[in-house]
């Protein structure tokens, strides 16, 4: 196709695919349709020169909680959008859950996408769900394009969304290994788990031991090896179950996982007292595990990081440990969260662009998502790496101003999103065919 580009951005530090480099980064009908040297004579419509900072490629966030229709009050395809466009994230794919109905059948997937249609600030995916009695929806949902297909193997938290019993995991392991789809996990085993002996941090944590979690894995990963069915661990914070997915996949498991920025970068004992907003399950756990993480991370041993972004109303915060709502509200802030521990540890923007935004399109499947290359989609971040800011709720695009990271000092600002070439703000929901 001939004629000027309709956008050209040029920066000293671009992210690539196969390093870190000055370019210079052609978009047509929003698409990447050149990469060059950065002062290639290049003809466009328009021209940005983000001199010094970074590009990215927009981030894909695969575990996004929007609640609607249903708990809109919680959260919403419009707020947690905006929230995402804010921090760099230009694809999310929403979980199945808490919304009503939860996404289990093809006519709530049809529910849910008429409540996003129009709202949405970012493209926007949809899990199913694989809960008990529902087997025969999941080619279904499969072929209506959903990403794949989320469980639990202990209570959800809400009545709607049951958890699978180990018949029911091997049972929908079959049925989505038919069609080679994705189940992702949820993994507590509910025998290791108890009500917390108190309102407590100390107690909620004593309550869901790393066991709880090693104990799941081990099952699900078994049954994924005896399926074929490619698994996924969700949210994983007990780094002492990472040598038992090594161990599985030697075994013939197709089965990875994921962390988040909470478990990357609090521990247990910086919870202050009260602190309901650290709340999540699994639980934040002590600074050593953490260390474990950081090293999963860095071997490849977990392959992305992902916000389990969970709202709710501040109302269900209050109280303690032992009866607040567990979910922690970071769809805005992963970038900077995980950047700045992520460069104190030495690592660099490829790695994180890697774990924040090719890893989580690979595992879903969005091809072109999650990179900066000829052929994907235009979706581009111009990040300043080494400004700082002070984390102020009140700035926050999420419903909710309730965030365990208020108060704190981060390093790395978004200062602008593109989305398909055009500023973020008009997204499309996406399809895993299409």
């Amino acid at each position: 196709m001939n004629g000027p580009y309709d956008l050209v951005i040029r920066s000293r530090y671009a992210v690539l695919p196969d390093g870190e480099r000055p370019a210079a980064v052609a978009v047509r009908s929003g698409r990447i349709a050149a990469v060059t040297g950065r002062d290639a004579a290049l003809v466009a419509v328009e021209e940005v020169d983000l001199g010094d900072l970074a590009l990215l490629p927009g981030l894909v966030d695969s575990h996004v909680h929007v609640n609607e229709p249903g708990r809109t009050e919680w959260e919403g395809f419009a707020t947690a959008t905006r929230a995402a466009a804010a921090g760099g994230v230009t694809t999310i794919v929403d979980m199945p859950l808490n919304s009503l109905p939860p996404t289990v059948t093809v006519d709530a997937l049809a529910v849910k996408r008429s409540a996003a249609s129009g709202s949405c600030a970012v493209d926007v995916g949809f899990w199913g769900g694989a809960i008990p009695g529902n087997l025969a929806d999941l080619r279904p949902l499969h072929e209506a394009g959903v990403y794949g297909f989320k469980c639990f193997v202990s209570p959800s938290g809400v009545d709607e969304f049951p958890a699978l019993d180990e018949a029911g995991i091997r049972d929908a392991m079959t049925a989505i290994a038919a069609f080679d789809g994705l189940l992702i996990v949820h993994a507590e085993d509910p025998a290791g788990l108890a009500e917390p002996d108190g309102p407590g941090y100390a107690e909620f944590l004593a309550s869901r031991p790393p066991g709880s979690e090693s104990a799941a894995i081990a099952r699900v990963a078994r049954l994924a090896a005896e399926t074929g069915c490619r698994t996924h661990v969700v949210h994983l914070s007990d780094a002492g179950s990472l040598p038992l997915l090594a161990e599985w996949r030697g075994r013939g498991a197709r089965i990875s996982a994921e962390t988040c920025p909470h478990y990357l970068t609090l521990a247990a004992e910086e919870v202050p007292e009260g602190g309901t907003e650290f709340k999540c399950c699994p639980p934040i756990r002590a600074g050593a595990n953490r260390a474990g993480l950081w090293q999963g991370l860095a071997d490849g041993a977990i392959g992305c990081v992902v916000s389990d972004h969970s709202p709710c109303v501040p109302e269900l915060k209050k109280g303690g440990f032992d009866t607040a709502w567990g979910g922690i509200s970071s769809l805005q802030l992963g970038l900077p969260v995980v950047w700045s521990a992520a460069r104190a540890r030495g690592h660099g923007l490829g790695d994180v662009v890697r774990w924040m935004a090719a890893g989580p399109a690979d595992l879903t499947g969005l091809t072109a998502k999650g990179r900066i290359a000829v052929g994907a989609d235009a979706d581009l971040v111009a990040f300043d790496a080494d400004r700082t800011f002070v984390v102020d709720p009140g700035a926050l695009r999420q419903r909710h101003p309730v965030t365990p990271y208020a108060g704190r000092e981060l390093t790395g600002v978004v200062e602008d999103v593109w989305l398909r070439g055009e500023p973020a703000g008009h997204g499309r929901l996406l399809r895993r065919d299409a």
